[in-house]
């Protein structure tokens, strides 16, 4: 049994099995909806429900809240259509531009440059480069079937003859994909991955000027942003916010200066929340969202890229949007969802 889902105000269609996701159909059919975590945690998929009727499957209650629910409000990445529908989403140009496919990877390189920042070298499949959106994430599958999402950090046209992406992997103590990438994951190790996904990726058609917004190891997709714009020479003014708690987590930070140093449109404001003594820090402290506030008090005309834990997003969209003027449309956020997000753990 399949129904048709109708997205307005593009008018595009697709169909979707019985008890299917939307998104997932629609990622299958090459239809770009906006998404972040494919979970059911993070809110990028929201959309308005205008005709027919759905099912929800599990999700967390600050992605879709029962009163939004009743005010007709859906989560694409788990709703089941059960009759045709038609919902109201802002297409995405190029989201579903290119393929999703499954492949083999090797791990080529490992190197932490922080105590609980691994950045891995992927090796892909021999002229074969993986075409993706600088921004966008891949999945490896493991064993078990249970999957892991990790940006890309490096730009599309980096691949080279012997396609590699390169990763950024914070530790979570605990975490069954992470523990091992700090313990036994070692080089020429042989991983599943599937991708490209998300709907978090430049916005060529747009001249504003932009506020990348990084915490932690959200920087990964903003630094592939970054050489994204470099590479095709892309001069809107930008501004790099990357907020970490004490220095050694400014893990590429000499890469950040330098970047700046190529790129006259671009600029560069560490922030720590927690800097340690021996940091000597003498640049900016506290929030990183609030320096943002602080320089840009008006963001009206500005297009907002957010990547990093849950927490700084929510409170960066929420206090942009309300306080700053930035139009809720400018605001593109990739939330770096861990799985105990996911599971409201």
């Amino acid at each position: 049994m399949t129904f048709t889902v109708t997205v307005q105000p593009s008018g595009r269609t697709f169909t979707v099995e019985r008890d299917e996701a939307i998104l997932q159909a629609a990622i299958r059919q090459g239809i770009g909806l906006p998404y972040g975590c494919k979970d059911g945690a993070c809110g990028s998929c929201k959309s308005r429900l205008l005709e027919g009727r759905v099912i929800h499957g599990a999700h967390q209650h600050k992605a879709l809240s029962v009163e939004e629910e009743e005010a007709g409000f859906t989560l694409t990445c788990c709703a089941a259509a059960q009759t045709d529908v038609v919902i109201e989403a802002r297409t995405v140009a190029g989201a579903g531009e290119f393929p999703v496919r499954k492949m083999p990877s090797r791990v080529s390189t490992i190197r932490k440059p922080a105590p609980d920042v691994a950045v891995v070298m992927m090796q892909l499949p021999a002229n074969d480069p993986l075409r993706y959106h600088a921004g966008q994430y891949i999945e490896f599958i493991l064993r078990d079937g249970s999957r892991r999402s990790y940006s890309m950090a490096s730009a599309p046209h980096t691949q080279g003859d012997k396609p590699m992406i390169e990763l950024h992997i914070r530790h979570m103590p605990g975490g069954k994909f992470t523990d091992q990438v700090f313990s036994t994951m070692k080089e020429k190790d042989i991983l599943r991955m599937e991708g490209p996904f998300g709907s978090f990726f430049l916005r060529e058609d747009s001249d504003k000027p932009m506020v990348l917004l990084a915490s932690g190891t959200g920087f990964a997709p903003i630094k592939a942003i970054i050489e994204e714009m470099e590479f095709k020479g892309i001069t809107r003014p930008a501004v790099l916010y990357w907020g970490c708690r004490s220095k050694a987590d400014l893990y590429l930070h000499d890469w950040a200066v330098e970047a700046t140093s190529r790129l006259p449109n671009l600029t560069y404001v560490p922030v720590l929340s927690e800097p340690k003594p021996e940091d000597q820090w003498m640049g900016r402290t506290g929030f990183v969202h609030r320096a943002v506030m602080h320089d840009l008090p008006d963001l009206s005309g500005h297009q907002v890229y957010a990547c990093g834990a849950p927490v700084m997003v929510e409170s960066a969209q929420a206090d942009f949007v309300q306080t700053c003027g930035l139009p809720e449309d400018e605001f593109l956020a990739d939330s770096f969802t861990s799985e105990a997000d996911k599971h409201g753990g």
